[in-house]
């Protein structure tokens, strides 16, 4: 049976690596925000338009287009598993989420929320920064970026517990001991 995940945790949580661990173990399509926006304007589909219009003032692209967006994803064939990253990352977004998947008769099985603290986090990006040489991984951009995201995403935690489908892990330590509990809270 296909996995139906949702990754959520703060910039720098290791989202992304540990969706690609996933996807790899399970044989699902990792679905990325950033993945969706691309692919869409490649495609010149009506929604990858609209977004490639708030993407080329450097405008945030609006909930609505982004949900528009993913519903084009999720309605592929190879969309009845996947591991979710960075999308939905707003109430309304997890909200239009759950009705689309439920018209599609596939919803969530689980949502695994990955907490560090802030001191770490910080130290993660930076670091990263350095290695990539990231112009956007800055103290001031980063602290911004967490700031919106426990403004924004952070409530998402507990929207998804009182659905009793998500598990918190532990985000500290090395990649496998992070994926090891990952492992651990889907099995559970």
């Amino acid at each position: 049976m296909a996995r139906r995940l949702l990754l959520l945790g703060p910039p720098g949580a290791g989202k992304g690596t540990q969706a690609q661990r996933l996807v790899a173990k399970l044989g699902v399509p990792q679905i990325s925000t950033g993945d969706m926006l691309r692919a869409a304007v490649a495609a010149c589909s009506e929604v990858g338009r609209q977004a490639q219009s708030y993407m080329d003032r450097g405008e945030l692209v609006p909930d609505a287009v982004v949900i528009g967006v993913a519903e084009e994803r999720l309605r592929q064939d190879d969309a009845t598993g996947f591991v979710l990253d960075g999308f939905p990352r707003t109430a309304a977004q997890a909200r239009a989420l759950d009705a689309l998947l439920q018209k599609l008769g596939r919803g969530l099985q689980r949502v695994v929320s990955i907490r560090v603290d802030d001191d770490e986090l910080v130290e993660r990006l930076l670091r990263r920064s350095r290695l990539e040489t990231r112009s956007d991984d800055t103290p001031e951009t980063i602290r911004n970026r967490m700031r919106v995201y426990r403004e924004q995403t952070a409530p998402l935690i507990e929207y998804y517990r009182e659905l009793g489908i998500l598990a918190e892990v532990d985000g500290r330590g090395g990649v496998e001991e992070v994926e090891r509990r990952i492992q651990e809270a889907l099995a559970a």
